[in-house]
Parts: structure tokens; sequence; C-alpha cells
């Protein structure tokens, strides 16, 4: 069988490039399909000889490094992706893979992320974090209400949705007016053990952009003095050390082997942002560590208050400090082990089993 999987951008290895390199798995003389590829970031998981890029990755790379720039080219370029003589399209979306053309008899099962952010339910906030004023701003306003039109287009291509959480099924109803069955991404619970100690610090992994609220965090920690661990990077990066105290630490991006390091040995995982599901938290749980994050999006659906660690609910330090300070005072009550028995269900073989079902099901319609 000839499958095809399509993928926004292929330009770091985050948690969409996680499902992908499963579905990769899952087909592995699949042809990969992106807008935007960086070797250098991605080539190890996604090697060269399998990906097929559009036409904006003809453009110089000092050009492509600022794709923010020529976003209103990326519908027409995933739409001129030749996708045609497939057996089945498989796509990983969260702004443009959706869109995709396929041939008329050929099956288009879509995995959503979450319909695109910055569009819909984020963009007032986007133009706030990124101080887009004037005429800027009106651009920005006229992009955004192309780019809503083209996406509730392209919103009916995929003969099926699978949302990763759902948050994200209700958002894809929302602006699409589609049902989608959910499958949670998948997490390799395997590469995980239970850690055998406890090192005296909280750790944070994750971008760092404004959008992940690490400046909740870090203005929590220089106040209390407890020591935070940050692992990741990101454009927020010399902002955030300039705002902290001397107990927190920022070590910058780190191989897989080392952050599983990390989560064996911190006290907790600490996630301040909203997400449409977040990986990160189920991948602490599989270390049997519990977690302290803010009571919005997917995580509501892996964290078991109480149980596998504690929310906090407004976007406050006075709230997060009264978050951390419940799952302090629990802390010898948690069992790593029931933790890690509740990060199972989200095991990369329910993930595969489970998308294989869906794909099957409409090959034979």
């Amino acid at each position: 069988m000839k499958v095809a999987l399509v993928h926004d951008f292929l330009l770091k290895l985050g948690g969409a490039e996680r499902v992908l390199a499963s579905m990769m798995d899952m087909y592995p003389d699949s042809d990969v399909f992106t807008l935007l590829y960086d070797e250098k970031k991605v080539g190890k998981v996604f090697p060269r000889k399998r990906v097929k890029t559009s036409f904006l990755h003809k453009y110089p790379s000092f050009i492509r490094s600022k794709h923010r720039f020529f976003t209103h080219k990326m519908p027409r370029a995933i739409e001129e992706l030749d996708l045609s003589g497939y057996d089945l399209v498989l796509s990983s979306s969260s702004a443009f893979a959706h869109g995709a053309l396929v041939d008329s008899d050929t099956p288009h099962l879509c995995y959503c992320h979450s319909p695109m952010r910055y569009a819909w339910d984020h963009a007032s906030e986007y133009i706030k974090e990124n101080n887009i004023h004037g005429l800027k701003k009106a651009y920005y306003s006229f992009l955004i209400k192309y780019l809503r039109q083209w996406d509730q287009l392209a919103g009916g291509r995929p003969d099926k949705y699978i949302a990763n959480s759902v948050n994200v099924s209700k958002r894809i109803k929302k602006y699409y007016g589609l049902e989608s069955e959910v499958i949670y991404p998948p997490v390799d619970i395997d590469r995980f053990r239970v850690g055998k100690k406890n090192s005296d610090y909280f750790l944070i992994v994750s971008t760092l952009t404004p959008y992940k609220k690490i400046d909740l965090a870090i203005e929590l920690f220089n106040r209390i003095g407890k020591r935070l661990v940050i692992i990741g990077d990101g454009p927020a990066r010399s902002y955030l050390e300039a705002i902290s105290a001397d107990n927190i630490d920022f070590l910058g991006f780190k191989k897989d082997e080392e952050v599983q390091e990390y989560l064996q040995n911190c006290r907790a995982l600490i996630f301040p942002g909203e997400e449409d599901f977040g990986i990160v938290p189920v991948e602490a749980m599989a270390c049997g560590k519990p977690v302290l994050a803010y009571g919005k999006g997917g995580v509501l659906e892996s964290v078991e208050a109480g149980v596998t660690g504690e929310f906090f609910y407004e976007p406050t330090v006075s709230s997060m400090e009264d978050g951390l300070g419940r799952l302090i005072y629990h802390e010898k009550d948690y069992k790593p082990h029931t933790i890690r028995k509740h990060a199972l269900r989200f095991s990369k073989e329910a993930f595969e089993k489970a998308i294989r079902k869906e794909a099957n099901a409409l090959l034979k319609d």
C-alpha cells in the first residue's frame, strides 16, 4: 500500500513531530510531505530521502528562517503538493496539512493537533505577545481574515478527523462544524523508568516562547527561592534569563536521554502554559513524578488531581503558588508506580493500534 504522510513543518523535534515519527513507524515505506524542512535539526528522525518539500523550500535559507513573513503563501504551497497515486493520505496538522488536495478516490485521515491557533482562538493574544501595532496590525488582521476563510474551506477536505484530545475535538466542532474521534498522542513509555531518587529541584521542559508562560513560574520561584531547572530553548530565553534569580538554571536544549534523566530525578514537573494536549507531563508521569499544571486545555485529560499531580486554575503567581503548596504538602502521598500506571494509557502501542483501526476503516469504505 502506498501511503503519504503530510505534516506542516519539519523544523524542530516537538510533540507533533513525535506523532509523525510514530506514523512513519506504522508505514515504513511511506513518503513524507511538508512545507519546510531543516535537515540539521530533524534529519536523524526524518531522513532527507523520505521527505518531499513544497516550493517554499526552494527559497534561500535566510528567507526560510523567517517563514512567518510568507504565511500567506502556505495555503497554496500545501495545495500544490503532488499527492496523486497514493492509496492513503494521513495528515498531521496544526495549521495547513489538513488542506492538502488528494485524489477523489483516495481516503484522507487527518490527525489534528489543533485548528490553526493564530487564526482562531489565539489571534488576539498573538497580536499582544508580538507587540503588533499600526500598519503591521492592519496587515495581520487582513491575513487572519484570509486564513480563516481558507481554513474553513480546507476544513472539509479530510474524510475523517482524529483529535489529539477532547479539548481539540471541541474546537474542530466549533470551527469546522465536524465530529472527530479522540486518540491521544503517543508517548514512548518504555523509554522512561520510575526514578529511584528525588533530587531537590523542580523541572520545566519547554520551548521558551511567551505562550508557554514560563515567566509565571520564574516569578514564583524567584519569590520562594526553591531550585528550578529549565530545559529548552527559544526566542524568549534571553528575557527569561534576565528576570531569573540565581536559584533558576537554564540548561538549553538537551537530548532525549538527558531530559529523561532530569525527569527521573526531579521533585515534580511544572507545566505553566495551556496546551492542546501536552506530552511532557505524560513523560514525567511515566517516571513516577507528579505534575503541577495550569488547569486548562488537554492536560485536564492526562493529569488527575491528588493522584498524579495538582492544578492551578488562574494564570497568576498567587494561584500557581497555591497549587505548588498543595503539591509539596502532599508530596509524600504520591505513589510513583501509581503515577506511572496512569501514564500507560497514552502509550505508543495504544496510539498506533487506534490509528491503524481508523485508517483501515476508511480504506474499506
